[in-house]
């Protein structure tokens, strides 16, 4: 049985001394096992025998049979992973921490049971000798591979990782082995060729930042937005590729804090991403942007940088009026539904009314309009949802259009002569 941790070894006589410990633990696996010694007694071969096995030491040091050797077990913090086991002879405290904790009970299940003398042969020992520096040092949490000599071909990576980078490796598409790197919390893969993403990327759940900058994708899957990226991806970079427009679901990465869309082709942002509560940096310069999305006033930004977008003069006079009257009996349900906040899904009523409804307008007048409504473009301050607003134009501007919607004739006549007061 072995335990990887760090571990820390504390003489009890030192005190005495005046002397006092490094105060500070070393990357070790401890073993429990049997001699491999034919010179041994048959009383100490058979035993039990605690090894600890450092970078420095792969032959170990062993401590003699456990059996009533253990003065006490100090295991308060054993669901952090840290325990201490205190030998009697020699007068040794075994501190332990960073283990796995399922692990750590196991294997001071098994050192009590050796303590107390019971049959070893129901234990999981080991014949004890050194091991080979790969099964001492300490994992490894963090690799960067930026050019594809140095891309590993036939060995897998380190199960452990939770930083991988592997940029200018010419990948056509996501290696199936990084799918596999459970602890994986920062992914790197920019400067590549990639154009599709796989949905299994979306099982990664420890992700925070993903960084597929400079590559060749076209779009960004739905599926992913519903994934486990809901509740980890914090940060996320998909600039320099061809994406013309991000899906509606987009919106549902509420813990994203970090969003780079620069040197792309949208031509529109998520329809609803104001819900995007979280979001603090966004970055979509040199893309297509004619307007932006009446959501778009209900962000509240550290950092926005639209430079170098096609934005269009906003005519408050020339508004796109798709408004029915009477309305039907489908937008007067729809309305109902949203204003009253009453709950809808897919086993309640047909799917796509569903998705109809998630792309509700909202009126100026907090009302809200399903496909009767008035379209109209104003023009509005970016420092309105930013701090920090990177200038829209050469020009020295910081303001942008910004489609506004308006359930009935009345709402958009009253806008229109505030805006008209407002100028004067």
């Amino acid at each position: 049985m072995k335990l990887q941790c760090e571990v820390e070894l504390v003489n009890r006589h030192l005190p005495t001394f005046g002397l006092r410990g490094r105060g500070r633990g070393t990357r070790a696996v401890l073993a429990l096992g049997r001699p491999s010694d034919p010179a041994l007694p048959p009383s100490q071969a058979g035993a039990a025998h605690l090894v600890i096995y450092t970078l420095k030491d792969k032959a170990g040091s062993r401590y003699q049979q456990l059996k009533e050797n253990i003065e006490q077990f100090f295991t308060k913090f054993v669901e952090e992973g840290k325990a201490t086991v205190r030998l009697k002879e020699p007068a040794v405290d075994v501190c332990l921490s960073k283990a796995n904790s399922s692990n750590l009970k196991n294997f001071l299940s098994a050192v009590r049971l050796a303590h107390q003398g019971r049959a070893v042969e129901p234990l999981p020992l080991l014949t004890l000798a050194p091991l080979k520096t790969s099964e001492v040092e300490k994992p490894k949490t963090k690799m960067v591979i930026t050019s594809r000599k140095d891309y590993p071909l036939t060995k897998n990576f380190p199960c452990s990782l939770e930083h991988l980078q592997a940029s200018y490796c010419r990948l056509a598409r996501i290696d199936m082995r990084i799918l596999c790197l459970r602890k994986l919390k920062k992914l790197d893969l920019s400067h590549n060729h990639i154009k599709n993403l796989p949905t299994a990327i979306g099982d990664l759940v420890s992700l925070q930042e993903l960084n597929l900058n400079d590559n060749h994708l076209e779009t960004f899957s739905e599926v992913l937005c519903s994934s486990t990226f809901q509740k980890s991806l914090q940060s996320l970079d998909l600039s320099q590729n061809k994406i013309k427009a991000l899906p509606l679901q987009f919106c549902k990465l509420q813990e994203l804090i970090y969003l780079k869309l620069d040197d792309n082709e949208l031509i529109r942002f998520p329809f609803k991403i104001g819900q995007l509560s979280n979001l603090r940096f966004l970055s979509a310069a040199r893309n297509k942007l004619p307007f932006l999305p009446s959501d778009f006033k209900k962000l509240s930004l550290e950092y926005l940088d639209l430079f170098g977008n096609a934005f269009e003069q906003p005519n408050l006079l020339v508004p796109n009026v798709q408004l029915t009257v009477p309305l039907t009996l489908l937008e007067i349900s729809a309305r109902a539904i949203l204003d009253y906040r009453i709950p809808y899904a897919p086993r309640t009523i047909p799917f796509h009314l569903c998705q109809d409804l998630d792309t509700s307008k909202s009126c100026d007048c907090g009302k809200s309009c399903l496909s009767s409504f008035i379209q109209a473009a104003v023009t509005m301050n970016l420092h309105d949802v930013a701090h920090t607003v990177v200038l829209v134009d050469n020009m020295g501007g910081t303001e942008a259009p910004i489609l506004c919607y308006f359930c009935s004739l009345t709402c958009y006549s009253r806008f229109l002569d505030r805006s008209t007061k407002s100028n004067r």
